[in-house]
């Protein structure tokens, strides 16, 4: 009964790329960031080899590694959460896709409206927290949905509960992942729910993210095609449009994207488990909040033993990221860096360095390898 559980630190980069330039991310490296906080310690990470690989500079190499552990190098054009998760999966994507740095057309506003039966609010770059600040009363006012982008290729529709139910909102989301394709295909369309009264306002847990589909095979869809169960923790499930998934929880914050992929341990299945952590990026990193990127990272440090305590014999447990979003810079947008893996198991030789790799979706071909399903997707496996 072979399982892997696969888990994203959203954003945890580890270094510039050398095409870092390109994207205004010069000096870049997230984990680095994160380490010069009082608040970093990762002793259990350090253990595993996470110190070891390729490019980081963080304190003594661990002298005898636990687990196996690369360096991946990012081959897709982008540096966005969708990019990063489809290259994981096995898809390189040729091209970025379209961000919106001076709002939306206002021929795509207006279908939006006409569709919608609503009026729109802002329609430009802007904090999740901040639009909902300076654009909430006057939503509750007139009952126009508030329309923002942000350096992603994001379309994000915040509505409070109480003018806009959240059913309604999702509706209307699904209108604007239905408009938005070819050129203006966003990554993701995203439904941001919130609560409160003028100048206490509140996001809420009801996020939800309407994905464009993959472009091509992932190994999600070969596994679930070979009878294999793959189990969705956190937005793993949007990012893939629901597609070559068999089962998924959502998540409020990494404590809860943790209790749940313990939970899956407990199960019995063969196949893969793949969660999303997503607070490092969501919380600390777009909010250039170093002391709370590195209490996060302590803090997924602190409950690794928890994860490894429940590996059976034929698990391997794979951590990794799906680009940066170094909170000591003056962006607040994510950073194009290499990605770390670390690999543990009764499978994974101790102490292995794979070197820096070609691609992220070597993770992908790795473990179609070990379940000896022929690769249909990119990616280079590991040998184990």
């Amino acid at each position: 009964m072979k399982r892997v559980f696969l888990i994203v630190l959203d954003s945890v980069g580890i270094g510039e790329m050398p095409d870092a330039a390109e994207y205004h991310d010069e000096g870049s490296n997230t984990l680095l960031a994160a380490s010069r906080s009082p608040y970093f310690s990762m002793p259990n990470m350090r253990s595993l080899g996470y110190f070891n690989i390729d490019g980081v500079h963080i304190g003594g190499k661990e002298a005898n590694p636990k687990g196996a552990f690369a360096r991946l190098t990012e081959v897709s054009k982008g540096k966005d959460t969708t990019i990063g998760h489809w290259e994981i999966a096995g898809v390189i994507s040729s091209h970025p896709l379209p961000t919106f740095p001076n709002g939306f057309p206002q021929e795509i506003i207006e279908e939006f409206e006409q569709k919608t039966g609503r009026g729109v609010l802002c329609n430009r770059p802007y904090s999740g927290t901040d639009v909902i600040r300076d654009y909430g009363k006057e939503h509750m006012e007139t009952g126009k949905l508030i329309v923002y982008t942000s350096a992603d290729s994001v379309f994000q529709v915040a509505a409070h509960e109480e003018v806009v139910p959240i059913e309604e909102l999702y509706r209307d989301c699904q209108i604007a992942r239905n408009m938005l394709t070819g050129k203006n295909g966003v990554g993701r369309v995203i439904a941001r729910p919130f609560i409160g009264e003028p100048g206490n306002f509140t996001r809420i847990a009801g996020r939800h993210d309407f994905s464009l589909e993959p472009p091509a095979v992932t190994m999600l869809d070969q596994l679930t095609e070979s009878g294999k169960t793959v189990l969705s923790v956190g937005k793993i499930i949007d990012i893939f449009a629901e597609r070559g998934i068999t089962d998924f929880v959502r998540t409020n914050g990494n404590d809860d994207g943790i209790d749940k992929t313990l939970a899956y341990m407990d199960k019995d299945f063969t196949g893969l488990c793949f969660t999303n952590l997503v607070d490092y990026d969501m919380l600390y990193g777009h909010r250039n909040d170093v002391d709370g990127y590195a209490k996060a990272l302590t803090h997924f440090d602190e409950r690794l033993p928890e994860l490894l305590a429940k590996l059976r014999e034929d698990d391997i447990l794979m951590i990794t990221a799906d680009h940066g979003c170094d909170p000591s810079t003056p962006s607040t947008d994510h950073s194009r860096e290499y990605t770390p893996l670390l690999m543990y198991g009764a499978h994974i030789t101790p102490g292995k360095n794979y070197g820096t790799r070609g691609s992220f979706a070597d993770i992908a071909a790795t473990i179609l390898s070990y379940f000896d399903i022929k690769q249909k997707c990119a990616g280079e496996p590991l040998e184990l």
